[in-house]
């Protein structure tokens, strides 16, 4: 199993949601972050007062999946998330030991 992190723009969020429910994936964890890459932030105006703002906004979805279903969901956040612009994201790939569902103690796979 694969806990897959994708950090990605806000406004993606409901394409790549979508792309992940079409595609068969039952549950996801997002969770509002902020950071930076090479982007390393922009200048803004409030108030007539200009600003570096370092840490950009941005949403980060954790999906836990079956290892033989991996490329698939890859490929569809990549596709779903993409505009072409500096600051799409990224996609980082996490090995899962276990997972236990509460209710009904199932593991593993069946408790995805």
């Amino acid at each position: 199993m694969k806990m897959v992190s994708a950090v990605i723009k806000h406004f993606r969020l409901d394409d790549v949601r979508k792309a992940l429910t079409d595609i068969g994936v039952q549950g996801m964890t997002v969770t509002e972050v902020k950071g930076f890459g090479r982007q390393k932030g922009h200048m803004e105006v409030y108030r007539g007062v200009e600003y570096e703002v370092r840490f950009l906004p941005k949403v980060k979805i954790d999906v836990a999946v079956p290892e033989e279903k991996l490329d698939e969901v890859l490929k569809a956040i990549q596709e779903s998330a993409r505009t072409g612009e500096i600051g799409d994201g990224k996609i980082f790939v996490y090995g899962l030991e276990d997972v236990i569902r509460i209710r009904t103690g199932e593991r593993g796979k069946e408790a995805i």
